[in-house]
């Protein structure tokens, strides 16, 4: 049985290798067969708006789009609700299944059995 990974990123363009590592080992796990729930907080919230990933840019990584694709396809992506309200990002913003949700529901999410979370 593969546990469910929760990926919390909370860094954009500002810290563009703590961002990549985040969406890599994401990408990584689900593509493993993990269950993997993306997180997108602070400057990551940006990244849960269409064209935001393709301009995302770091030397011998893999695209952040690319990244961000095979979460969506076979997981799940979050973006915070107050990450996104500070930022001006509504549901009419976002990249189709992306979703916004609360701190209520990360918690929920972490808390549950056999759940591992990582925060980037």
């Amino acid at each position: 049985m593969v546990r469910k990974l929760v990926v919390k990123v909370t860094a954009g363009a500002e810290d563009a290798e703590r961002c990549n590592q985040a969406f890599t080992v994401a990408a990584a796990a689900t593509a493993a067969g993990a269950e993997v729930s993306l997180w997108l907080t602070g400057e990551a919230a940006w990244y849960a708006v269409p064209g935001r990933a393709q301009q995302f840019s770091l030397p011998m990584a893999t695209p952040l789009v690319d990244l961000l694709g095979i979460v969506l396809a076979e997981g799940s992506v979050t973006a915070c609700t107050q990450c996104a309200a500070r930022r001006g990002i509504t549901d009419a913003d976002v990249i189709p299944g992306v979703q916004i949700k609360g701190a209520a529901v990360f918690a929920e999410e972490i808390l549950a059995d056999g759940v591992q979370a990582l925060v980037y």
